[in-house]
């Protein structure tokens, strides 16, 4: 039986038997995840909300909201012009942080912030971390803060328990091993060069990597970049812990904007259902 501890915790955990557990940590406990990423506030903030909610309940395992930046320089000109129309919406980090708290009142889902360091370094870093924390944020990826540069965010977590999620890369060679014996949460694993969007072929050898990762840590791995269909989730899922659609589901959201809800929560059921199969 899962009980929760008091909301006044400052990152609350599930208990299982006697074993306590982050809500990232449990996501991993029931086969393999599926992880849509969202822009927040993209079209609008009503509807970031819906599409939290409907892909929670249509599959979603984790869900990463992305702060928009307005240099986001790991992202293609997909997720680029997503963070473009939530700025020019008024979309702020503060909106976002009460916006998970809406969440929190109706979903234990885990979230997950992804960012870029400018946004974390001008609120401060310990407040962002600190406000993410009471808002009900499970884990924080900034990709643009290297590992070896990572310790002054890390250690505000750490107080405020956020995991700092890492990522790895078929570049990162020898430093996989490393990466991974402190990576917290789970590790991101960049299927592809460059930077994100849809691919119509993963061809790095993502295995490999996921390999290295297992001979030192038992931290859970998921595979993002460029996967957009249900062939490819299976494909990736069947060498890792799970995987991470981003673009594709953006590319609905922009299509459609607030009626792309009911679409994207399909697609998160189709997606989650090959990641299993």
């Amino acid at each position: 039986m899962l009980l929760l501890l008091p909301d006044t915790a400052a990152y609350r955990y599930l208990i299982k038997g006697d074993k306590k557990m982050s809500r990232i940590q449990n996501a991993f406990n029931a086969g393999k995840v599926f992880v849509p990423f969202i822009t927040g506030g993209d079209p609008d903030l009503a509807t970031t909300e819906k599409l939290i909610l409907r892909m929670a309940e249509n599959g979603a395992d984790i869900i990463e909201i992305g702060i928009p930046f307005s240099d986001p320089i790991a992202e293609g000109p997909v997720i680029q012009e997503a963070d473009e129309r939530a700025l020019k919406g008024g979309t702020t980090t503060d909106d976002l942080f009460e916006l998970v708290k809406r969440v929190r009142a109706k979903s234990e889902i885990p979230l997950v912030f992804m960012t870029y360091y400018n946004p974390v370094f001008s609120y401060g870093n310990d407040r962002f971390i600190k406000n993410a924390s009471e808002a009900g944020i499970d884990g924080i990826i900034i990709p643009d803060v290297p590992f070896e540069e990572s310790e002054e965010v890390r250690s505000v977590c750490h107080k405020y328990g956020v995991d700092l999620i890492n990522m790895i890369a078929p570049t990162s060679d020898e430093r996989i091993e490393r990466i991974a014996k402190s990576a917290e949460g789970f590790l991101y694993c960049v299927s592809s060069l460059g930077v994100t969007g849809v691919r119509e072929h993963i061809t790095t050898n993502v295995g490999a990597m996921i390999e290295k990762v297992k001979k030192v840590s038992d931290i859970p791995c998921c595979i993002g970049f460029g996967i957009s269909d249900t062939e490819q989730a299976r494909s990736m899922a069947a060498v890792s812990d799970g995987v991470i659609v981003g673009s594709a589901i953006v590319r609905m959201v922009a299509a459609d904007g607030a009626a792309s809800v009911d679409k994207v929560a399909a697609y998160v059921r189709d997606m989650k259902a090959a990641a299993n199969s």
